[in-house]
Formats: structure tokens, sequence, C-alpha cells
């Protein structure tokens, strides 16, 4: 009895202890209720509280603050004490038999402080100051190739979505063609061939079908990791103002991948297959608009010179070069500092106050040589890293911006496209009905119609791709981020 005590204690305390701990997680970790419906917003804000790579540059910036105040500690004033106890014994020659013992105890405290070290001190300030610029341009950095991540696998998630529907409407008309084909076959208007060729065909759109549906899973496991989440439960995301298309929700699940789906099975008869022609239409462009991209080539290249935190981190850099080389040199320069001190002996109760103004220098002349010529060295790599990042932030922004326009311009073409092939396919599957039009030309229409949906959404997709990616190198200022300041868990 004692015993079933006891173990409901321990099973109660560590349900305790587990619930603490899971309190403390969700502290630190930002998580996904079950059933919620998540914008891109809601995405990126999950992933920037979650990154470990964004608390790495965090911790880098913090270490770099607190290097610059130990700089400053430099003109701060050294205390300095001590005691000490000495014991003492000696012995004469036998033939005097004489002993000596004594001891003693010393107390004594000093108090040092620079006066002036001719800017020494005030360059290594200066120099961690820059390193610490440079670590919060870095974090600036981390934090948008977060953010860039976010958006592209969100935009991969919306994509397979469309995807998955526009395949699984392409299977739905596979199999109202084959049983359409069936009943013709079965009355002897269709030959056996086109039988067989819709058997074919729907088979490989269940295969297709199922090879999107693996697509989409794999989207959503990337876009849990760049959220840094796992074990996620259910849930949606929303489309985006340049990724709208209409389409059904589906369900963000990983929980049940492992759950199989007979696809091999016949379909069930229609009854008014030798009846009825029917396409089915997926309304992926009906919906879709995007707004062009504000900003000219031209706008695109300043304002990434002028935002571009990892630039900013380079020019930080070299201004901290610049100032160890300047420490280095002053290296020649002495010090002067003051110092007043105290101490007591009690051997013979004596104590001193002493007070002193001290110079000092010390060099290695031929090693400061060299120290100065590497760091004049240091400088010129730092600004030869400058002016190379700015040649490829051109030409990065131009590659960027001309891919964007480009896809940008092939959108509206292309959905002219998907609804022509709607078009050719709706006349090819009325011809197929009525018996005027042959099979060949009815599946031709179908590939090219879901060939055109297919484009579509990969366009769509690899814009919104590209237009995040030159967001993120000219660095546009984004609605929802994080400040090196704020504090993190």
């Amino acid at each position: 009895m004692k015993t079933n005590v006891k173990l409901k204690i321990f099973i109660l305390l560590g349900a305790v202890m587990l619930s603490v701990c899971s309190s403390d997680a969700a502290e630190k970790y930002a998580a996904i209720q079950k059933g919620a419906k998540l914008n891109i917003s809601d995405c990126i804000q999950i992933a920037l509280k979650n990154s470990p790579l964004i608390n790495k540059a965090y911790y880098n910036y913090h270490v770099s603050k607190n290097d610059e105040k130990l700089a400053r500690t430099a003109f701060f004033p050294t205390i300095g004490v001590g005691t000490g106890y000495t014991y003492n014994t000696s012995t004469s020659d036998r033939r005097f038999n004489y002993n000596n013992n004594n001891d003693s105890y010393t107390a004594q405290a000093t108090l040092s402080q620079l006066i002036f070290n001719f800017g020494k001190t005030n360059a290594q300030i200066k120099m961690q100051k820059f390193n610490k610029i440079a670590a919060m341009y870095n974090f600036d950095d981390v934090v948008l190739d977060t953010i860039l991540g976010v958006k592209t696998y969100y935009y991969s998630v919306l994509a397979a979505k469309a995807t998955v529907d526009i395949n699984r409407a392409n299977v739905q008309i596979n199999e109202r063609n084959y049983q359409r084909t069936k009943a013709y076959f079965d009355q002897g208007i269709r030959s056996k061939i086109d039988l067989v060729n819709a058997e074919v065909n729907l088979s490989d759109s269940k295969v297709t079908l199922v090879n999107s549906i693996k697509a989409y899973q794999n989207a959503i496991v990337q876009l849990n990791n760049s959220m840094y989440v796992a074990y996620t439960p259910e849930y949606e995301i929303s489309a985006t103002e340049t990724f709208n298309f209409q389409q059904k929700e589906i369900p963000v699940n990983l929980q049940k991948i492992s759950e199989k789906r007979d696809l091999s099975k016949t379909p069930a008869p229609v009854s008014d297959a030798t009846l009825t022609s029917k396409v089915e239409k997926m309304d992926v462009i009906e919906t879709f608009k995007f707004k062009p991209f504000p900003y000219t080539f031209e706008e695109c290249v300043e304002k990434a010179k002028e935002n571009r935190p990892d630039l900013k981190a380079y020019k930080a850099t070299l201004e901290a070069m610049k100032q160890s080389l300047l420490y280095i040199k002053r290296q020649y320069y002495p010090e002067i500092s003051a110092s007043a001190g105290y101490n007591y002996r009690n051997q013979y109760n004596t104590n001193s106050f002493n007070v002193g103004v001290n110079l000092s220098s010390s060099v290695n002349i031929l090693s400061e040589k060299y120290q100065i010529d590497n760091g004049k060295l240091q400088v010129k790599l730092a600004q030869n890293e400058i002016d190379l990042l700015e040649q490829n932030i051109y030409f990065e922004v131009q590659n960027a911006y001309i891919n964007m326009v480009q896809l940008e311009k092939q959108i509206p073409l292309l959905a002219v496209k998907v609804k022509q092939t709607f078009e050719n396919f709706e006349l090819a599957d009325g011809r197929y009905a009525v018996g005027i039009g042959d099979y060949i030309q009815l599946q031709d229409a179908r590939v090219n119609y879901n060939n055109a949906q297919q484009s579509y959404v990969q366009t769509v997709y690899n814009y919104n791709v590209a237009r995040a990616n030159l967001e993120k190198l000219i660095a546009l200022q984004q609605e929802i981020t994080v400040n090196v300041e704020d504090k993190r868990g």
C-alpha cells in the first residue's frame, strides 16, 4: 500500500516537473497550435524566435559589446591588496648553543591609475566599438537570410498545394474519360486501343498525383525546418498577396505520413458517361493578382548600397582595422601612471605610505615594425573586401532584377495560355463525346491543358522566390523582424 502511495507521489511530481519544463520550452521556442491557420508573417515570427543562427549572431554581438566595455576599463583605477606571514629561525655554533627565532606579519594595499598613454587605449576602445557595430550588422544579415528561407519554403508549399489540386482534378478527368471510353467500347462505338489508352492515362495520372503529394509533404518538411519546429500538429497556411490561387485548403500534417490510400482500384461507373461531356476546370488563375515591384533597377542598386547589412559590417570592420593599426603604431609611446600604496610590518610596528608618478615604455622595435606592416595589410584587405562586395552587389541585384521582371512578364502570358488550352480541351472533349474527334486529339488537349497549369504554378512560384530574393539583396525593410537589442531566450 505504501509502495503505491509513493509511486503516485513520484508520478505526480514527474508530471509537475514535465509541465514546468514544457512551459519553459514554450517560452523559449515558438510552437504551432493544433488546427492553426498560419500566414507568412506568422511563420516568419516563429522562425525568428526559434532560429539558433540568430541566437548565435545575438550572442556574438553581446560578446563584442562586452569587449568594448572591457576596453574602457583601462581608464579605471586598479586596486591591489596583499598580506603575508614570515617565520625565521637560526641556530649558532654548538659551542655557543644560541638559537634565534622570529616571525613577522606584513600587509599592503596599492592603488594605480593610468593617466595618459598617448591614445593607445582610445584606439583600442574604438576598435572594439567598430567590432561591435560589425557584429550588429551581421545579426541583421542573418535575420534577412532567415526571412528569405521561410518565404522560399512557404511559397514552395503553396505551389505544391496548387499542384496537388491540379493533379487531383486530372485524375478525375481521366476517371471520367475511362468510364466514358469503356461505355463506348461496350457499345461498339470505340476500339479496344482507346480503352487501353484510357486505362494507361488513368494509371499515369494517379502516379503523378502520388508523386505530387510526396512533393507536398517534402515541402512541409522544409517549411518546418526553416521555422525550426519539429513534431508539428496539423495546421494550415494562407495564400499571400502574390500567391493567391483559388484552391482547397490542404491541412499541413506529417503525423499521418505513413497513411496509405489505394489508388489502384478502378473508379466507380458514371451513369451518364455516354451522354455528357464535362471538363474539370481548375480555377488557378481566376483570383490571382500581384502588384509589380515598386522600384527600378537603379533604385534597387542604390538601396542595396545604402541598406545591405553585410556591406555595413565590412565598412565597420575596415574602421576597426584602422584603429588596430593606430594602436600598434602607438606602442612606441610610453605610459604615464600614478600609484599610491600603504605598507604595514608588525616586527618593528612600522607602517609606510607612498605616492608616485611613473613613466614606462617597453617595445621590441623589430617586432613592432612587422606588426605595423601586417596592420597596414589588414587595412588594405578590409578595403579590398568592400570593393569586391560592392561589385558583387551590383551584379547580384542586376541578375535578380532581370530574373524577376522576366517572370513577372511571363505570368499574364501563361494565364492566357491556360485559358486557351482549357478551351481547346473543351472542344476536343465535345468532339470526342459526339464521335467526331479521335482519342489522340483528346489526350493531347488534356496534356496541354494540364502542362499549362503546371507551368503557370511553377512560374508564379519562381516569381515569388525571385522577388523575395531581390528584397533580400537590397535589404528592403521587412514588416516582421527582430532587433539585436531585443532580449532572447
